[in-house]
């Protein structure tokens, strides 16, 4: 199978970065090829231009960091994305990589009923969200509702009819021991060494 990972974290010694390379690990365990796209080192431009909504409109994309981006989502199996929850949601280069590359004509078309939309990424078998957060997660849950669940999960994935998508969140993240952390690495590398 082809994973192909959307990272979004600016600091090399994150904890996101520690997740990606446990989990880069365990799909290589099982097999998976692995098409990494680093949002950050990518220099990824999050923002949507008048150009770019002209050809979003017309289910295209002019900018060639998206036609390259397209062309790697049609050969993925399992999509993965990690990044950090900041204030709450995710942050703005990731929420630009789905208003800019997760576009109609590539991600998703409009019902020809003119209601919902069916999904286009035909090799698709599941997407995976996993997040990181300094926030204790009964008061995400409780005090926010799951911000990350409601956008990523329904509003985006499901909306576009994805039906296997997933979400792991590691919660308290700066708050935890360092023997916890490396435990969560540890179990994600085996959870994805019997990935397929």
């Amino acid at each position: 199978m082809r994973t192909v990972i959307v990272f979004n974290h600016p600091y090399e010694g994150s904890y996101c970065n520690a997740i990606l390379e446990s989990v880069s690990k365990g799909l290589q365990e099982s097999g998976h090829e692995i098409d990494l796209m680093h949002l950050d080192n990518d220099a990824f431009n999050p923002a949507m231009s008048s150009a770019d909504l002209k050809a979003f409109i017309e289910h295209r994309a002019i900018d060639p960091q998206v036609t390259d981006y397209h062309e790697r989502l049609k050969k993925a199996d399992h999509l993965l994305f990690i990044f950090p929850i900041w204030w709450d949601i995710m942050p703005a280069t990731t929420k630009g990589f789905i208003d800019r590359v997760l576009s109609p004509g590539l991600a998703y078309d409009h019902h020809p009923r003119g209601f919902g939309l069916i999904p286009l990424l035909n090799n698709l078998k599941r997407v995976t969200v996993i997040t990181t957060m300094n926030k204790p997660g009964i008061m995400y849950s409780l005090l926010i509702g799951n911000l990350i669940k409601k956008v990523m999960i329904k509003s985006v994935f499901k909306t576009m009819g994805y039906k296997n998508v997933s979400w792991i969140n590691f919660t308290s993240v700066k708050r935890v021991s360092h023997e916890k952390r490396v435990k969560w690495l540890t179990n994600l590398e085996n959870r994805f060494s019997k990935f397929n």
